[in-house]
């Protein structure tokens, strides 16, 4: 009897326990299964750091490759000395600068693409490759533009519509010959404190087949500076909402104009940093300065 009653009480017993292990399986499974979920979430969310790691690489080797297609940031040529910069808003530009030689001369254009980030930058490469190519062919800015305008319109897709400023300039005399196509008019500050807006040329590009270019020309004099400048500055916001404006751009380059062209162009850029205060750019902006040392 008494042996049947301790049985009895070990079979109580092993029951329990299996009652007990087979309620316990359920939360083990559930438990396990949050773990796998997690470990699959860290392995997603470690693949997408890699991927966005691996696209921020490429857009700066992109903004790179930019940079370089621009040319020198400084540069000096007999009594001239040139100096340049891009600043994109979104890692690649849609404002651009080139600088290049032909048959003596040196040639600088300043120009941009309608839009900003990718979208403007992927016709960045295609732009200037059109225009170094166009002007080995024609040697000059009127038919240059003419020629780029025509193959834009051409290619049959939805290109951006872009303003450029193209100039040749023979760095013995300092006469340039010139054309807009829809660019802010770069400015000629004489050495006598006149000022001159070089406005000839044509409409914006990829707009009309068969536009009409015309050149311009003018003559860089000893201690003359000449500025080119995308929009980008001109509009560049305060946090009241203010621009920063042609005058006070006019105002920065008067006041370095005399020590060169990299103390005039970093005038400018420093002037439009401080009036915005901190407060983030809304656009893309290029700056280039040509100044002509004094007798």
């Amino acid at each position: 009897m008494e042996n049947a009653v301790q049985n009895r009480s070990s079979r109580q017993r092993i029951a329990s326990v299996h009652r007990a292990e087979v309620s316990r399986r359920p939360v083990e499974s559930v438990a396990l299964a949050e773990v796998a979920r997690r470990h699959g979430l860290e392995d997603q969310l470690a693949q997408v750091r890699r991927e966005h790691d691996e696209l921020r690489r490429v857009l700066f080797e992109a903004a790179q490759v930019q940079r370089k297609l621009c040319g020198p940031r400084l540069l000096r040529r007999e009594s001239f000395e040139i100096a340049t910069e891009i600043f994109p808003v979104r890692h690649v530009s849609g404002d651009f600068i080139s600088l290049f030689d032909a048959q003596g001369d040196l040639v600088f254009a300043i120009g941009d693409i309608a839009g900003k980030g990718l979208p403007a930058g992927m016709w960045f490469t295609h732009l200037i490759s059109m225009l170094r190519l166009q002007f080995g062919s024609h040697g000059d800015p009127a038919a240059t533009l003419a020629a780029v305008n025509r193959d834009l319109l051409r290619t049959g897709t939805e290109l951006p519509l872009t303003t450029m400023f193209l100039a040749r300039l023979n760095s013995k005399t300092g006469e340039i010959t010139y054309c807009n196509a829809g660019h802010p008019p770069a400015l000629l500050l004489r050495a006598n404190g006149r000022l001159e807006g070089l406005r000839n040329g044509g409409p914006l590009l990829g707009a009309l087949m068969g536009a009409s270019f015309v050149n311009g020309k003018t003559t860089l004099k000893p201690g003359d500076t000449l500025l080119g400048y995308s929009d980008g500055i001109t509009e560049c916001r305060n946090a009241t909402g203010s621009d920063f404006g042609a005058e006070r751009l006019l105002s920065a380059a008067q006041a370095a104009r005399d020590s060169g062209a990299t103390a005039t162009l970093f005038s400018v850029l420093g002037a439009a940093e401080d009036f915005a205060g901190g407060y983030a750019r809304e656009d893309d902006l290029a700056l280039i300065v040509v100044h002509r040392d004094s007798d």
